[in-house]
């Protein structure tokens, strides 16, 4: 997981709020139920000493998301009087909570979000096609690829004496215009990096496109055997199986190598103490944290993401921090990996045995 757009979320010195929503209304007198799940967590806030800036720039966030109705779930972050980061969540958030703490607490944020996979969706018939895409950071794209050629686009019924000439024909439409859909749908993976690809629709159109698609397209893709459209719902949870499936095998693929270069002494490290020092010396590639909302590992910082340590008096010696702040170890190792520009991987609770609870896969050892 790329954790660039983290960055700008650490600007401010803090403290700050970080607010899991459970906004669902599923009942009849949803809209007070939710209302109160939220004063609770307002409560938290309040036993926690939130300013009062802060908690309002939160709270009407919260009271505007409630009018409005749009979502079942909200997370959010704020520093100083202001909402730096909110995001709707498909769903009501796994852990509803409020914490007030020196860093975001990100970790929960970044497990409901999940991988953000470039990925293209491509619903084809004997016409053109219809072309959805998302970068990776979130850029949603539309075409419509209509076909060069328009008739005879269907086959005559048996017995019509033109019969075997227009049959011909319809064929060599299908295929021109399976192509033009092709070149449009290998034109557009290569834009945003697909690395995973549906494609649904008519059956010989499917079939068509998919023998005119490049083989670094054809290798990550998946059909959905069904004709369609785009806002299928169907379609859309094929989409998220096959996303979600490209999920588990890059964390397969990082824990296998960071199984393989701890064994051999070499480009990996585990532990709290030996993590820390990686991200402090800006070694770290790639992050692997366990998925513990509970966790109890805390680090000492600075303001500076460089500026962590296991306690105190070391970050004191290290860099002279006069003021060192208590936080969750996964929030300081997560800002301190974002800073220089390292990847996380969030590892599942079956994940592993023994279980890794953190860990680094190094760019280089020292």
């Amino acid at each position: 997981m790329d954790l660039a757009f983290l960055k700008t979320l650490y600007h401010r010195p803090g403290p700050y709020a970080s607010v899991y929503a459970d906004l669902t209304r599923t009942t009849e007198d949803a809209s007070k139920a939710a209302e109160l799940r939220w004063r609770a967590l307002r409560a938290d806030l309040e036993a926690q000493r939130a300013p009062k800036g802060t908690l309002r720039a939160v709270e009407q966030t919260i009271e505007d998301e409630l009018e409005l109705r749009r979502s079942e779930g909200i997370v959010i972050f704020a520093a100083d009087g202001e909402v730096i980061h909110s995001e709707r969540l498909p769903g009501p958030p796994r852990t509803p909570r409020a914490t007030l703490a020196p860093l975001p607490d990100v970790l929960p944020y970044l497990v409901e979000r999940g991988e953000k996979f470039p990925h293209l969706l491509a619903v084809v018939d004997r016409r053109g096609g219809a072309i959805d895409f998302v970068t990776a950071d979130g850029r949603h794209e539309h075409i419509d690829v209509e076909g060069d050629e328009d008739y005879p686009i269907r086959k005559v019924k048996a017995g019509d004496w033109n019969q075997s000439r227009f049959q011909r024909s319809s064929e060599n439409v299908w295929k021109i215009n399976a192509k033009k859909v092709a070149h449009e749908i290998d034109r557009a993976a290569e834009r945003c990096g697909a690395e995973a690809v549906v494609i649904a629709g008519d059956t010989r159109a499917r079939t068509a496109v998919l023998e005119e698609v490049s083989e670094h397209v054809l290798e990550r893709t998946a059909e959905a055997d069904k004709n369609t459209t785009v806002d299928d719902p169907d379609l859309d949870a094929e989409l998220r199986r096959l996303l979600k499936l490209k999920t588990a095998q890059h964390v397969l693929t990082v824990a296998e190598r960071f199984d393989r270069e701890l064994a051999h002494g070499q480009r990996a490290v585990s532990g709290l103490s030996a993590t820390t020092e990686a991200v402090r010396q800006a070694q770290v590639e790639t992050l692997l944290l366990a998925d513990e909302p509970d966790s109890d590992a805390r680090l000492w910082i600075g303001p500076d993401p460089a500026q962590v340590a296991t306690t105190a008096d070391e970050l004191r010696d290290m860099f002279g921090v006069s003021d060192p702040r208590e936080a969750r170890a996964d929030a300081a190792l997560v800002r301190a990996a974002a800073a220089t520009d390292g990847e996380l991987v969030v590892l599942p609770p079956d994940g592993p045995t023994p279980p890794l609870r953190i860990g680094a896969v190094l760019r280089y050892t020292a």
